[in-house]
């Protein structure tokens, strides 16, 4: 077991090559563009819903900030890196490994801010109560001959640590391991709803999607049950651009990052299924960056 983790963004129109990042929004500094601080979320569960409950997130940043905000949802994970890479977004909520992939690409990005729960984030492995597996400390090795399904391709709690925890107890990578071919559900919500409603056997998420969805009443735990719960490792990060500094001068990052810290409001931080917001660093990650070198998740 090693220790260990929404979107914010700038829309700012620039290169689509990362070497003129740096340059986003120095020529057209005083647009209106370029003083809007647009913001999504990496799509781990219903885009229509993450629209709703960061509309109150854009209201705080506005105020605490002094710059108009707007949420602004992406399609899938790698959209998400893509939009950092480009400049089209210049500060993200990550996972551990598209922060990991973010940074990768853009020289001087840097890892701000963190859930209080995210240096010791985790993965539940679930299954279909239909299928007779009950809650083991031990690896659910049965499930190697059932209908399985990841969450996103590149979602660190449901694709890269469980990919890796799978090979740690098996010796064989998932796509050799497995008896039948694996599915992606693309989001933490639907691979819980896929194994309640039987359309696979059994997934793996994050567990913090998982006890929300519980809580919430939007899962059924009898019909979707927890088999394993995983080593911890970090994972979700707020990822700032370097541009940022740029473009509302020096010391703005560090701005943005005590707003974030200083978040006391419970609607935000449950938006985030966090209690507190603490500091990151890079090097906080440097795990999921080593693992994600180790099983070929940097460059796919």
């Amino acid at each position: 077991m090693f220790a260990g983790p929404v979107i914010l963004a700038l829309f700012l129109t620039t290169s689509c090559k990362k070497e003129n990042n740096e340059n986003a929004g120095s020529s057209d500094g005083n647009s209106n563009a370029s003083k809007i601080l647009r913001f999504s979320a990496i799509p781990d569960e219903n885009t229509t819903e993450q629209t709703a409950k960061f509309k109150k997130f854009a209201d705080y940043l506005t105020k605490e900030l002094g710059i108009q905000s707007e949420f602004i949802p992406t399609t899938n994970y790698g959209a998400a890196v893509d939009k950092f890479v480009t400049g089209e977004i210049h500060l993200a909520w990550f996972g551990g490994l598209t922060g990991v992939q973010a940074r990768a690409e853009v020289e001087g990005a840097r890892a701000i801010a963190q859930g209080i729960e995210d240096p010791a984030y985790k993965s539940y492995f679930i299954a279909n109560a239909s299928t007779g597996l009950e809650p083991s400390d031990a690896f659910p090795a049965k499930i190697k001959d059932l209908k399985f399904t990841f969450g996103s391709e590149k979602s660190t709690s449901g694709r890269l640590m469980p990919s890796y925890f799978i090979e740690n107890e098996t010796g064989s990578k998932p796509d050799k391991w497995f008896t039948k071919p694996f599915g992606f559900s693309g989001a933490h919500d639907k691979t819980a709803k896929l194994v309640e409603s039987g359309a696979f056997e059994a997934g793996v998420l994050s567990y913090k999607k998982y006890d929300s969805m519980v809580e919430s009443g939007k899962l059924d735990k009898e019909k979707c049950k927890i088999i394993w719960e995983t080593p911890d490792y970090a994972d979700y990060n707020w990822t700032a651009h370097p541009a940022l500094d740029k473009i509302y001068g020096d010391g703005f990052i560090d701005k943005l990052q005590k707003a974030l810290i200083d978040i006391t409001d419970e609607e935000l931080l449950k938006a985030l299924t966090r209690s507190k917001i603490i500091s990151a660093k890079n090097e906080d990650f440097k795990k999921i960056e080593d693992i994600a070198n180790e099983l070929g998740f940097l460059n796919n």
